[in-house]
């Protein structure tokens, strides 16, 4: 049996052990997964916690079909887009700057980079913007995206790939971007 199974089910009974193991289980996935929709971080661990009382409002309806991560990342991209409709842009200054202890040059071309990226990606139909963050920051397979997004395999193909010419086009020349074990080149 699978272990996201057993869990559901004690949850379903009432064990307070077993909503803390799926909370520890996927809380870092899904506040990575926020953070890259939110430029603030505390907004993004809002969105997450509320991810998760969502996810518990409706557990007594939710029926097991081994995609709960997938349903999870649903839930939490619809309260991202909800808050972007809330609120159009928070000021940069709102913004968390890296508390590291690194030279003020390379923190300003750190910051410099994200923001671009970020306003880059803003740029993007939301349906690019999503199949990137997913394949490229949460390092999802197509056929996970595919099954996150409820769309083909194809599509999500398409998209990635316009996604990726629209963002070249964006951010003029080539550049790479590292995240995990996978390099967007663009």
């Amino acid at each position: 049996m699978d272990a996201d199974f057993l869990l559901i089910r004690k949850m379903k009974q009432g064990e307070d052990k077993a909503f803390d193991l799926f909370v520890h289980k996927y809380y870092k996935e899904i506040l990575t997964y926020c953070n890259y929709h939110c430029p603030n971080k505390e907004y993004a661990e809002d969105l997450t916690q509320e991810t998760f009382v969502r996810f518990f409002a409706k557990l007594s309806d939710f029926h097991y079909r081994g995609k709960t991560k997938n349903y999870l990342y649903t839930i939490s991209g619809n309260l991202c887009r909800d808050f972007y409709k809330k609120v159009k842009e928070i000021p940069v200054e709102a913004m968390e700057l890296t508390e590291k202890t690194e030279p003020m040059e390379h923190q300003m071309t750190d910051v410099v980079n994200k923001l671009t990226l970020e306003w880059a990606l803003k740029q993007l139909p939301d349906e690019f913007h999503e199949v990137l963050i997913l394949y490229y920051f949460q390092e999802l397979k197509l056929k996970e995206i595919a099954d996150a997004l409820k769309i083909s395999l194809p599509l999500v193909k398409y998209r990635l790939k316009q996604a990726r010419k629209q963002l070249e086009r964006l951010l003029g020349e080539e550049e790479i971007y590292e995240s995990g074990s996978k390099t967007c080149e663009l």
